[in-house]
Order: structure tokens, then C-alpha cells, then sequence
């Protein structure tokens, strides 16, 4: 299988592209630099609106994983505007010229977020749940959006509404393992708000899947079946590490820190069940969080 990579560099797309690889398939990568004569590799510049199109011809999946990064750094307007034109834009643009192609891929699978659905408290939110009405929520509903003219194509188009993926090197759990090494670590606000989380091994393992599942479209939630509260997520983490968790970091503390991001990404609530996943008979690997973290830490 030849399968097309963005956001190579990425905590995922490095994951997915090593798994690929492991598996005897052929990967080529969305590049910004001009690729060597003799390179799969793909030129694209989306933030002007520029791709060579002939190259995207004849790959059998392509996996879109590229956009700014929401964690770093705070929330000013041009951070905003850069979060949602590097994912609005770039995915219209590949979105757009695949659809043009004359050997377009089986499948396009487009990384979203489960921002998808907001803050929302205890609900449990499934693909067919509704967005929310906030900053991401928006972003992830244009981000989607920007996807159709691939379906419209009669592409088979899957939208990865990603969770809190865990690996110890690199996203959220990465940076949130030098306090808790330190002692430092507690519950966040309230600790009440839900955390939807994944181990990268099953994010790659529910890629490659929905890749060769060919009766799986549109949006898809990558979490595992068992969300926690933070306040269970920093228990089991001190517990996986030997630390005490006793120091909660109270809200204004984290939006004096991060200001709207700390809404967004810390105080929001999200228990997202993976319903997709779960119907289509997809097996996880970690369902539970202490033995994912147990592995992953080990």
C-alpha cells in the first residue's frame, strides 16, 4: 500500500509512518523544502495555497495529520488565526486537489479533535453528538468542513477526532511529567472535568485500521473506552510515578498561566466515548489508564 503522510514530524505521523514502514508499505511525506530528484516525497506549501498536484496521483491512502500547534504558547488573536487557517486552509487545499486527481486515493483519512464538542460537563458525546460553541469547537466544525470536496469526490473520507493521546514523549503527557517527577503535580480546578484519553500505540493501530476497513467514513473518535476525570487521571499518574498529587492548581492559577487556552485545554470537559470504533469491532489495546500508563512510563 502507498500511503501519503502531513505533519510527518508530529508526535503521530512519526508513529504512524515507523508502523507503516514495520509493515512492508510504502510512505511518502507532505514536504515544505523542495525534495531531492529521486524522493517520493511531496512539495507542498499550504499556507500559500501550493501543491504539486501530478505527485498526489496514484497513493492509495493519504493520512492528513499536519496544523499548528494549540499547545504552545498563548492564545493571542494571531496564535488563533494561525491555529485555524494552518487546519482550515490546508486541508481544503489538499482536500481540493485530490478530488482533482486522476488516480485519487481509496481513502482520506483528516485529523479533528474531540474540541468538536466543547465543554460539556458529564455528557456523554459520541460522533453523533453536536459541536460546541467555542473557540476550538468552531475551528474543529471548519476543519471537518474543509474536507467534503474529497468526499464529494466519492473519496472515502474519515475525520480523526483526536483525544488526549499519551506517550511519555512528547503531547500532553510529556509536559506534564516534569512536576509530577517533582512532587509538584495536582488535580487541575475542580479535578471534575473529563479527560478523553488515548495511548498512541492504539492511535496508530485505529489508523491503520479505519485505512483498511472500508465501510468506515466520516467522523471517527480516537479515545479509549474509559475517559477519567482529572482528578483520577492525576491519582493514577502519582501513582504511576511514585509522587504525591496533593498540590491542586486552582482556575484562576491555570488562566492566569495560560489564559483562554486554560479553558480550553484544562478546565473543558470532554467524556467521549469512541462509538465507531467500538460498532466496527476495533480492539484496543489500553482500555484502562493505569495499565496504559504503566506501559508507557515503563
Amino acid at each position: 500500500m502507498k500511503v501519503l503522510i502531513s505533519g510527518s514530524h508530529g508526535l503521530v505521523g512519526r508513529a504512524l509512518i515507523k508502523s507503516l514502514l514495520s509493515h512492508g508499505h510504502a510512505v511518502s511525506r507532505l514536504v515544505r523544502n523542495a525534495p531531492a530528484p529521486d524522493s517520493v516525497d511531496v512539495e507542498w506549501h499550504p499556507n500559500q495555497g501550493k501543491i504539486t498536484t501530478d505527485r498526489l496521483n496514484g497513493f492509495d491512502a493519504v493520512v492528513h495529520l499536519a496544523g499548528e500547534s494549540i499547545a504552545s504558547g498563548r492564545w493571542t488573536d494571531e496564535k488563533k488565526q494561525k491555529i485555524r487557517d494552518s487546519r482550515v486552509h490546508g486541508t481544503h487545499l489538499l482536500s481540493t486537489t485530490l478530488a482533482q486527481t486522476t488516480r485519487p486515493p481509496a481513502v482520506f483519512v483528516s485529523a479533528s479533535a474531540i474540541g468538536f464538542y466543547g465543554d460539556r460537563g458529564d455528557e456523554l458525546l459520541t460522533e453523533q453528538s453536536s459541536p460546541g460553541n467555542d473557540f476550538l469547537a468552531d475551528v474543529c466544525v471548519q476543519w471537518e468542513k474543509s474536507t467534503e470536496p474529497a468526499a464529494e469526490k466519492g473519496i472515502r473520507t474519515v475525520r480523526m477526532r483526536l483525544g488526549i493521546v499519551l506517550d511519555k514523549e512528547g503531547g500532553a503527557l510529556a509536559k506534564m511529567l516534569p512536576p509530577f517527577r517533582m512532587g509538584i503535580g495536582g488535580r487541575i480546578g475542580s479535578g471534575k472535568q473529563w479527560m478523553s484519553w488515548i495511548a498512541l500505540d492504539d492511535v496508530v493501530r485505529a489508523l491503520e485500521f479505519v485505512i483498511e476497513r472500508e465501510t468506515i467514513s466520516g467522523p471517527v473518535n480516537f479515545v479509549a473506552p474509559n475517559p477519567v476525570t482529572n482528578s483520577t487521571f492525576t491519582s493514577h499518574l502519582g501513582k504511576a510515578l511514585g509522587r504525591p498529587t496533593f498540590l491542586p492548581v486552582p482556575v484562576f492559577g491555570a488562566r492566569l498561566a495560560f489564559g483562554e487556552m486554560a479553558d480550553a485545554l484544562l478546565l473543558s470537559s470532554q467524556r467521549v466515548e469512541p462509538a465507531q470504533l467500538v460498532k466496527n469491532q476495533f480492539r484496543f489495546q489500553y482500555t484502562n489508564l493505569n495499565d496504559a500508563l504503566s506501559q508507557i512510563l515503563k
